[in-house]
């Protein structure tokens, strides 16, 4: 007679998760360093916290903050106008302008920003005057370019010129992520080419464009910082302005560190909500969503197997 196997009990069929020692240990490490870092940043007394809060809303650095955010705007707006200009050029069947738009492109992303302001800053050793003219009416504009370049002015054209680059290659990286199946689909329906390109390439386009767009506002804001050069007041310039009299160095620069820390977490908000509205109708699998949907399943298999 076959020896028969005695059924198992439910208490012997219990799923035991798998402990991740490991994972919980390094997570202790780095909290203890964490821990460790934040201890000596807030009580080393060379950091100077009261200095700080004490200069984080002095006019100056104010001041310095509103044209950061002025620099930032302009540069941001006429750059990616500028941009998308230059990826229609790239992708037109028009050789000239795919070559000028390749060597805008290659030019003011090879160069240093730094670089380009200081170009632009100097601009009058090239060009001392700036004068327009047309045959037969002669010359109508005359200026000189020390009173058309100023500070302010440099940094725009400086900053507009090396953004507009950038962002010719996010838009059109964007336009070509549409695939071909849609535009001939839209053909097929009859649109014209500005009826495809508003209704079709530039609603999925612009949800391809947004997130490295984002990222390029953000740096965008970052970069502002180099118009300290050319006596610019900016955010850094105006805490240089005034750890030069007061010589408390570090306590400026963290100011300095913490409006730029507060400018990009703005940004970074403001990116997140601009993405989720662009991104409606398309099906994500939200956390909620999988745990609505996975966890019945999981819980009936568990029970499943552990009445045996």
């Amino acid at each position: 007679m076959p020896h028969s196997t005695p059924p198992a009990s439910q208490d012997a069929l219990r799923i035991i998760g798998k402990r991740y020692y490991g994972r919980w240990f390094s997570a202790l490490v780095v909290l203890l360093l964490l821990a460790g870092l934040l201890h000596s940043i807030f009580n080393n007394p060379r950091f100077e916290w009261h200095v700080v809060a004490e200069s984080f809303t002095e006019d100056s650095i104010i001041s310095g903050v509103l044209m950061t955010l002025q620099l930032t705007a302009i540069s941001v707006v006429l750059g990616f106008a500028g941009g998308t200009v230059l990826a229609l050029m790239r992708l037109s069947s028009n050789p000239v302008l795919v070559a000028v738009s390749w060597g805008y492109t290659w030019f003011f992303r090879g160069v240093p920003m730094l670089v380009q302001l200081f170009l632009w800053y100097n601009i009058a050793a090239l060009y001392p005057t700036v004068s327009l003219s047309l045959p037969g009416i002669g010359e109508f504009f005359s200026a000189s370019s020390n009173a058309l370049i100023s500070p302010f002015s440099a940094a725009v054209i400086a900053l507009v010129m090396h953004q507009s680059a950038y962002a010719a290659e996010i838009i059109r990286a964007g336009i070509q992520s549409v695939g071909n199946g849609q535009l001939e689909a839209a053909r097929a329906l009859g649109y014209t080419r500005s009826q495809i390109f508003r209704h079709t390439v530039l609603p999925q386009a612009i949800r391809a464009i947004l997130p490295p767009a984002g990222n390029e506002v953000i740096g965008q804001l970052k970069t502002t910082a180099v118009v300290s050069v050319i006596s610019l007041q900016d955010v850094l310039y105006s805490a240089q302005i005034i750890y030069q009299r007061t010589y408390e160095v570090i306590p400026l620069l963290l100011v300095a560190t913490l409006w730029y820390l507060l400018l990009t977490s703005v940004l970074s908000v403001g990116q997140f909500y601009v993405e989720r509205y662009f991104a409606r109708g398309v099906k994500r699998e939200t956390a909620k969503v999988w745990f609505a949907r996975k966890l019945p399943v999981f819980l009936f298999n568990a029970r499943g197997v552990s009445n045996g």
